[in-house]
């Protein structure tokens, strides 16, 4: 286990406490006109406390909420480190947010100031602005504004101020004082905003010192937005162990290519990356092949365990498998960069298969659970201590347990202070004890390994009085490399249906290949792409009892997406919206 002596106990003190502690050391590594640069925790320090006497000196004080309306990039953690050292609690807003959903964050939260991104952010803003009462200074990062209220965040750098009334301002924070208001992205209602603490930002990060998840002198490569509370948790950690973070160049097309420049040793995601990668590389596998690198995969799990342990290979199993590294799985490694030592899986469920994949190839995608009530961390797969098919043993310092009715529950230092001005709502997920009541259901082994297997909100009652958690069905059905998204209906119905959307990105070469039309519209109603789903409806309905099966399926001509309102910004579906838009297409597949 890493030690570090004199750990900071906010977030307001960590900067300088890097800056201190890993000075020579690389923090940062961002694309500038096609070439990467490096900066040290030295010169991060320094921007980070230039900032900070210039935001006293525009009037921000200690308490205030102040939002950061941009994309991933080197200067929101900027940001948000120095409002953290001035007393100020952070508001972050994804970056693909609506003008309305800017609104609902920064007018529930009270935020009087917002840091945008660019000219694009800054629209959004000025759409909203006259229902935001106690918004009173707007600082951009990239160009200025001619408007009234608005600054570049350099020429606020540049204001100067006193830096012993910034130490001052630190040194007040207090561990219990909010340190974010991080908004729930909701599959239901408004968003909430839940306030995490200094105590619970420094919490994360002792657990990642603790399980060496990240190391000092390590790169993590970071696309999530750090509007989530996962991307939270990497800035944090890298901060206190001395790791630099990546951050991505902002398409999320050149994810892979930066992955191969940059090498990280890190790789935090949402499993999307991971389904998308894996489909794309069974797509190049033949069908007559695939029994083949199936058997070639049960191999490499096996081997990849022996040298984890430290056991010989046996030399048949040896070369067998150097024959299946050498055709498949060393090119799987060089599209993480071929020195990546773990990534890390959270935010939604992924297939057991894919995980399998991944490790045979040299690559551990651990998953883990935490929510953003829990400042994401809860339970986690390690390299050294894991088992497929969960989501991993109790954090350190956390508490984890089933209630009689299946839901989980989950206490220790990380979970949060509560909802924002909502007293109601924190009272309904945390009780007397302590225990956040998370609203999804699993069970614990007797090693402590937890198994996710539904939502309380998600469950499915059928007309027969079942109970269907769907999903577990659903994952299986995205397993299809066709497949981008599956929602299964069926409250109060006879049987169960599914509504299905097409991977554009698999299925159009596909259906250009067999001479099909490449409009999705098209395809949707096409009995060949019907025949393709209706082939993984049928291997993934084989793992189930009949009553849980799904009957009939609808595809769509699009996917869901964030701006329609159908998934949240972390890419789950919001499924009370979807019951409501596509009711017509649900009531259609009873009435055939």
């Amino acid at each position: 286990m890493t030690q570090i002596d004199a750990a900071p106990q906010t977030a307001a003190r960590l900067s300088g406490f890097a800056a201190r502690q890993h000075g020579d050391r690389r923090a940062v590594r961002a694309k500038r006109d096609g070439s990467w640069e490096d900066r040290t925790y030295a010169d991060v320090g320094e921007d980070i406390e230039r900032l900070a006497t210039g935001l006293l000196a525009h009037g921000i004080d200690a308490g205030d909420r102040v939002c950061i309306l941009a994309d991933t990039r080197p200067e929101w953690s900027v940001a948000a480190n120095a409002l953290w050292s001035i007393g100020s609690v952070v508001v972050p807003i994804y970056p693909t947010n609506s003008p309305e959903e800017c609104a609902w964050v920064a007018g529930n939260s009270g935020a009087v100031a917002v840091v945008v991104e660019d000219a694009a952010q800054l629209a959004k803003i000025d759409a909203v602005r006259d229902a935001l009462p106690a918004l009173r200074a707007t600082f951009v990062v990239e160009g200025r504004d001619a408007s009234d209220g608005v600054v570049a965040l350099e020429e606020v750098a540049a204001a100067g101020g006193s830096r012993a009334e910034v130490e001052r301002r630190r040194v007040a924070v207090a561990p219990d004082d909010p340190a974010l208001i991080i908004y729930t992205s909701g599959t239901t209602g408004p968003p909430k905003g839940c306030v995490l603490s200094h105590r619970n930002a420094m919490a994360v990060c002792s657990i990642v010192l603790e399980l060496g998840t990240l190391l000092p002198g390590e790169v993590a490569y970071l696309y999530l937005p750090l509007a989530h509370v996962f991307a939270q948790i990497v800035q944090l950690a890298a901060y206190q162990v001395g790791a630099a973070i990546a951050y991505y160049g902002g398409d999320t097309k050149q994810i892979i290519p930066e992955l191969i420049e940059v090498h990280p040793d890190y790789l935090p995601s949402v499993p999307r990356l991971f389904e998308k990668l894996y489909a794309l590389a069974m797509a190049q596998v033949p069908r007559e092949q695939q029994d083949d690198l199936d058997r070639a995969v049960r191999l490499g799990v096996q081997v990849r365990a022996l040298e984890a342990r430290g056991e010989p290979v046996p030399d048949e199993l040896a070369e067998v498998y150097r024959r299946a590294d050498e055709t498949v799985f060393s090119k799987i490694r060089m599209l993480f960069g071929s020195n990546l030592r773990e990534a890390l899986s959270g935010g939604a469920p992924i297939a057991p298969t894919i995980l399998e994949f991944f490790y045979a190839a040299g690559v551990p995608v651990m998953e883990g659970y935490g929510m953003t009530e829990t400042m994401g961390a809860g339970t986690v797969n390690c390299p050294d201590v894991f088992r497929f098919g969960t989501v991993g043993r109790a954090a350190p310092g956390v508490e984890v347990r089933i209630a009689e009715d299946g839901e989980i529950l989950m206490r220790g230092p990380q979970i949060f202070v509560g909802y924002w001005e909502n007293e109601r709502a924190t009272r309904e997920v945390l009780d007397d004890d302590g225990w956040l009541h998370t609203g999804d259901l699993g069970a614990l082994d007797d090693d402590g390994f937890l198994s996710i297997t539904g939502r309380t909100k998600d469950i499915i009652i059928t007309a027969g009085g079942k109970n269907i958690t769907p999903a577990n069905l659903e994952d299986d059905l995205r397993r299809s490399s066709f497949i981008s998204q599956a929602v299964m209906y069926g409250d109060r119905r006879p049987y169960l249906v599914a509504l299905v959307t097409l991977d554009v990105e698999v299925i159009v070469p596909w259906a250009q290949e067999h001479g099909l039309p490449d409009d999705l519209d098209a395809l949707a109603q096409h009995p060949d792409i019907h025949d393709l789903v209706q082939q993984a409806l049928d291997s993934a309905n084989s793992r189930y009892a009949q009553v849980e099966q799904i009957k009939r399926f609808a595809i769509l001509g699009h996917d869901f997406g964030h701006e329609t309102g159908e998934l949240t910004p972390t890419l789950k579906v919001k499924r009370s919206v979807v019951f409501d838009r596509y009711a017509n297409v649900f009531d259609d597949l009873y009435a055939r």
